[in-house]
């Protein structure tokens, strides 16, 4: 009977424990949804929004669409060559950010740094340079060298290096450690445990990340050039400063197709890397 009883009282011992563990967590979880719907309606007080405004400003935009139709394609040469221009900053500040990125990767991860100080350094390093737009870093760009593609490439470059850190870093650190402590046991070097056994488990998952990047990085060139650091981003900006939005509205088609290009593209790659992997 005593037996019974005490393997009666065990499940509902771990039960409860259980059931203590679940609340624990939650717990924080329910403070932060707390504080974050206090902190909406908070912000709509404090902002103090001109709801009036609403109405004609959709009765404002649907006239401005009106003036957009048809799209004025008369200056498509200007457009496709700065459409050309905006996908070259992107390649150049990718690929270039992709190399930086992929070497300080290896000294950032965790699981295979050489030296835990230069990890905290590199990763630190690419905290700051994410956590500044890209917007800003042309602005800073165009200040040190001048307006043009180049200002756009560095910004591109910096901003990428900073995102591709944390995310190489985080793909290498997701290899199976038991392929690290077994190539250690059989007295390999760093850069053997780098090249034999951590790239080739995580190759699939950086190039996705880089195909990934480059979406991204389309996206913001063609922004870039509102800001005087080239592309097609300054047509668009030059053609609704000049109240053409005929020619604005080809501007943007062709920014559509041009990302919409992009994109698809880069899903078959990414397809045909999943079905390789």
């Amino acid at each position: 009977m005593a037996t019974a009883a005490h393997t009666g009282q065990a499940p509902k011992n771990g039960t409860l424990r259980a059931n203590g563990e679940r609340r624990r967590r939650s717990n924080p979880l329910r403070w932060y949804g707390w504080f974050g719907a206090a902190f909406f309606v908070f912000s709509l007080i404090q902002l103090q929004l001109d709801y009036s405004r609403i109405l004609p400003g959709i009765a404002k935009f649907t006239k401005t669409a009106g003036l957009m139709f048809p799209p004025d394609a008369s200056q498509w040469k200007h457009v496709l060559l700065a459409a050309v221009e905006s996908i070259q900053v992107a390649i150049l500040g990718t690929v270039i950010g992709i190399i930086v990125a992929f070497f300080l990767a290896f000294l950032a991860a965790d699981n295979i740094a050489p030296n835990r100080a230069l990890s905290w350094f590199i990763r630190s390093f690419a905290s700051l340079l994410r956590a500044i737009p890209t917007l800003i870093w042309a602005l800073i760009f165009i200040v040190a060298v001048g307006m043009g593609p180049l200002p756009g490439v560095l910004a591109i470059m910096v901003h990428a290096i900073g995102g591709l850190i944390k995310v190489f870093s985080q793909s290498l650190e997701e290899v199976d450690e038991g392929v690290i402590e077994a190539m250690r046991s059989t007295g390999a070097s760093w850069l053997q445990i780098v090249l034999q056994g951590v790239l080739p488990c995580a190759l699939s998952a950086l190039l996705a990340w880089c195909v990934m990047r480059f979406e991204g990085d389309l996206a913001e060139s063609t922004i870039l050039g509102a800001v005087g650091a080239g592309g097609i981003g300054f047509e668009l900006t030059h053609a609704m400063r000049s109240y053409h939005f005929d020619e604005a509205l080809f501007v943007g088609l062709v920014i559509f197709m041009m990302v919409f290009s992009v994109e698809l593209v880069s899903n078959r790659l990414k397809l045909r890397m999943r079905k390789r992997a």
